[in-house]
Order: C-alpha cells, then structure tokens, then sequence
C-alpha cells in the first residue's frame, strides 16, 4: 500500500529532526511558510524599531529581504529552525576582562553553517531536485521569530529566544527548504511578569519589554561601534565587560535552573578569554591577536577595539544602576 503524501511528509520531518539531532542541534522545529500571523507582528515590530533607530549603525538590519523569508529562497515552503547549546560550565577568573560566552569557542558562523549544508545535502539526496538554502544570524532572516516560530522556544523581553529547559544560552540556525513539511506548534511566551532583565541592564539599553536599544547596549558598542572612544553612559556601565555583554541573560530565571553543559569540542572556551587581563590586551600586537582570534566570531573586534574597551573599562568609576540610568535616560530619550 503506497503511504499518503501527508504521512510521507510527516515521516521526512522526523527524519529530518533525528538527522538534525546527530548532528547535535537540540531543540529543532518546523515552520511552514509565509508562518503565522505572529510572524507578520514580529516584522511590524521590526519595523517600529528601525524607525526608532535602535538599530544604531547596524544598517543591515533593514535589508529588505528580511521581510519576507521567501526572498532568501524563492519557492520555499519550509523551514527548519535549529538550536545549539552553547552554555560551558566553566567560570572566568576572579578579576578579568569580561567576555560574552557566545565568543568562547569556534565562530559559532562555521560550525552551525557547516552541520546545516551537511542537513541539505542529506534532504537533497531524499528528495532529489529539491531547493534548500543554510542560514545563520548573518543571514537577512528574522531568526527569532522563525525559531519561535517552529517551537523552539519563545522571544523573551531582553529579546534573547528562550527555551523551558535549556534557557537562553542557544545559538540559532535555519534550512530553508521548497518542501512542505508539517509545522510544529509555535512556543508560547513564559516570562510573566518577570523584568529581572530589564532591571539589571546597568546602562537601560531595554527601553521597554522586548525592546534593545543598541544605542544604549554594551554588547553593541563594545564588538560594533567604531569611534575611537565610548559613550560615557556606556563606560559608566560597562563594569569588565570588553567583548559583548551577557548581564541580561545572567539573571534571567530561566538561566538559573541546572543547565547541562555543553560537550561541543567546538564549543569549549579558550583558556585565555576565561583569564584576559588588561595588561595583555595593552601589549598583545597585531600577530598576538591574530594567532588568538583564528577561526573566532570575536575576530569582529579589532585589535585596537580591544585595547579601547578594556582601557574604558579600567577608567569607569564605580556608579549605582539607578545613576546610570538616570545619565543614559537624559542623554537618550526612547523614541516612539
């Protein structure tokens, strides 16, 4: 008896999750394109954001194509939405430079690109002529809303994608595909009424509940901006912080429950970023920096950045939350 094209769909999904899962990705999900009436609120909050300017210099934020998913591979009708644990149980040394954990490893890019072309190429052989498309983060794709909405956790209000059990610490991937496949229920969102988040960002950069203002985040001007010196309402809040910022992720709830640590070779930190000291980043040259920044998504920051974060975060006088707030507030008003 020859199956229904429902049950051989719903059969090349879970095949294609189990494959996703052997490569290491956990949590997974399907979407089904154009999505959900969720997706079109979340590209209508993209755009209030951009005609906000939270996007700072970040022009590429307002690709066009970002808007629609489709524009990225013309026919596609699904998507695969993929998670990798990047958490590590491993503690920076008391009284160093302080850096995002996303940075720890191997340019997350690569690794998550290379699994999600090696999932195309294993779709392609089960379905012979189909069209697939790899994305990561540097892709023009709302990649938040589309893991929301395949199930894979929910957008939260320091707008970091949340999952039940494995909390914010995921970095996300997608394989569009002309295929349809059966969607997975999209994640419903459990923060409550929970603002710990916006609370402990010390410099206010979440104007509201699910709003970043770049313009204000430390992990925007300590990896993008390229002035020669920092905002003082940024250096007033920047504590250790050199290389991103993961404050609002510390303290969220969802982050505090036994989370297992990541087992990823390619995910294990670098002995030196877990004990970078101010005097090493003043001395390191050119090559030194070269040689610890290979194969590194924190290659972004130039030497030179380097050496001016670190510098800002030795000059910053210790100052209350509720000072810098009060500085930052003044200087930038949130636009509506």
């Amino acid at each position: 008896m020859t199956l229904g094209v429902e049950t051989q769909a719903s059969q090349l999904a879970a095949r294609l999750k189990q494959q996703a899962r052997t490569l290491g990705f956990g949590p997974v999900g399907i979407a089904a394109l154009p999505g959900s009436p969720r997706i079109g609120l979340r590209t209508a909050a993209l755009e209030r954001w951009l005609a906000a300017g939270h996007q700072a210099d970040m022009a590429w934020m307002a690709d066009p194509r970002r808007r629609t998913a489709e524009s990225l591979l013309p026919g596609a009708r699904s998507l695969l939405a993929v998670g990798l644990n990047y958490y590590v149980a491993a503690e920076r040394q008391p009284g160093s430079l302080k850096v995002a954990r996303y940075g720890w490893g191997r340019d997350y890019h690569r690794v998550i690109d290379g699994r999600l072309r090696q999932l195309g190429r294993w779709l392609e052989q089960e379905v012979p002529g189909l069209g697939w498309r790899a994305c990561v983060d540097s892709a023009p794709l709302l990649d938040k809303a589309w893991a929301e909405e395949a199930g894979l956790g929910w957008i939260g209000k320091n707008g970091n994608l949340i999952h039940p059990r494995q909390g914010s610490w995921l970095l996300l991937g997608h394989l569009l595909t002309t295929l349809d496949l059966p969607a997975d229920q999209p994640a419903e969102p459990l923060c409550g009424r929970c603002s710990r988040c916006i609370e402990a960002c010390p410099t206010a950069a979440i104007t509201e509940p699910f709003v970043v203002d770049a313009r204000r985040c430390i992990a925007f001007h300590t990896i993008e901006n390229r002035d020669a010196e920092l905002p003082e309402t940024i250096q007033a809040g920047l504590g250790a912080w050199v290389a991103g910022c993961d404050i609002c992720q510390d303290v969220c709830p969802w982050n505090q429950q036994a989370l297992v640590s990541s087992s990823e070779p390619d995910l294990q930190p670098r002995d030196w970023l877990l004990n970078l000291q101010a005097e090493q980043v003043e001395s390191w040259g050119e090559a030194d920096w070269d040689e610890r920044l290979r194969a590194s998504a924190l290659r972004r920051i130039k030497p030179w950045m380097w050496r001016r974060n670190a510098a800002a975060a030795a000059a910053a006088q210790p100052q209350s939350a509720t000072t810098i707030r009060q500085s930052t507030d003044s200087r930038h008003q949130p636009q509506t």
